[in-house]
């Protein structure tokens, strides 16, 4: 896994810790019914979340929230390129880089921090530290290049990466940044892969009510947030034409969807379910915002009990341990949250074709 990836991967599990979003969420669960040979009923749902009309009200409430948020006071920081002035005085004047201790060197004073302070309070620093040595010095400080503040944008985006920001970055820029939707050559024509409908921003320990597609290409400004140090956007890839494998196998991957793909064979290509499985396999179906979950006796097919499962374009299958308490944590705390999505970018590592 190259440095990007591991960065990604570590702000998206930094994310997940907390789960209080999901305890929402898991509120609205239908009742737990299992895909079985004796219901013969495929389209039984497992858990599937609700939109309600409080639900709307609260993501409208925390969207006027983000954008009533005053612009924070910029500190400066290691890796920030600035230019001081100090007025009548050219010789002392000069272009730098705060360094990696967070200091610059300056004449007269010596080493000077100046990470964690604002522009008038380095500049004020400065002059005081001169002042023993300069008749009433007047300084200023301009911030040339920002290093220090930054954002990932990972998964369905030509140019994922660690992007530097400012207070002027909204969610639109930030995606322009990272070339917009990856493609790819389908049937001779190129298409975009991003499913923006099933995108995410996550901020901290929250997955912020954002509808990415109503801020890139409808300029909806409320959507269209100012992004922040840290935050974390995962552009999901269009999944009409997959299948992912992830959890207890022995080569999680994501495989090409071709029509009639049962659940065994998927698992066979995989390279088959480790020994420490659960009897029972979980199916996400229609998305990660705003997803379905089906459980399926995998144990009961291997036996005969029950027949194999037609997989549809677009599903994750997920095989817990061997273990209902994972099972139980995974439907309660790791499907909404930020776990999955590095899950599936982390551990989902190739993609084939039949």
């Amino acid at each position: 896994m190259n440095v990007c990836a591991r960065l990604v991967t570590a702000a998206a599990f930094a994310a997940a810790l907390a789960g209080c979003y999901s305890d929402r969420w898991t509120q609205n669960y239908k009742d737990v019914v299992e895909i079985g040979a004796e219901s013969g009923d495929d389209s039984a749902i497992l858990a599937e979340s609700a939109d309600t009309a409080v639900q709307a009200a609260i993501r409208q409430q925390r969207l006027e929230a983000l954008a009533a948020e005053e612009e924070p006071i910029y500190r400066l920081n290691a890796g920030d390129a600035i230019e001081i002035r100090v007025y009548g005085h050219d010789d002392l004047s000069m272009t730098t880089r705060i360094g990696p201790d967070g200091t610059i060197g300056l004449p007269f004073i010596g080493q000077a921090r100046l990470s964690g302070l604002t522009i008038g309070e380095g500049a004020e620093k400065i002059r005081a530290g001169i002042a023993p040595y300069v008749k009433n010095p007047v300084v200023s400080i301009t911030l040339n290049e920002v290093r220090s503040e930054t954002a990932t944008i990972a998964g369905a985006c030509q140019k994922p990466g660690v992007y530097g920001i400012s207070n002027s970055t909204h969610l639109a820029d930030l995606y322009a940044m990272a070339g917009a939707s990856a493609t790819r050559l389908t049937s001779g024509s190129v298409v975009d892969i991003a499913d923006l409908d099933n995108s995410v921003v996550i901020r901290g320990d929250e997955i912020l009510p954002v509808d990415i597609r109503r801020a890139v290409e409808k300029g909806d400004a409320l959507h269209n947030i100012r992004i922040r140090r840290g935050d974390y956007i995962h552009i999901a890839q269009s999944l009409e034409s997959s299948v992912t494998v992830c959890g207890e196998v022995k080569a999680p991957c994501r495989r090409v969807f071709v029509p009639g793909m049962g659940l065994l064979e998927t698992l066979t290509e995989a390279g088959w379910i480790s020994e420490s499985h659960w009897s029972h396999v979980i199916i996400i179906r229609d998305g990660l915002v705003h997803p379905k979950m089906y459980k399926v006796d995998i144990d009961g097919i291997l036996a005969g009990r029950c027949r194999n499962i037609a997989l549809k374009a677009g599903d994750v299958v997920y095989v817990p341990r061997d273990n209902l308490a994972e099972y139980n944590v995974f439907v309660r705390k790791l499907l909404p949250t930020a776990q999955l999505y590095s899950l599936l970018s982390s551990r989902v590592s190739s993609v084939s074709s039949h």
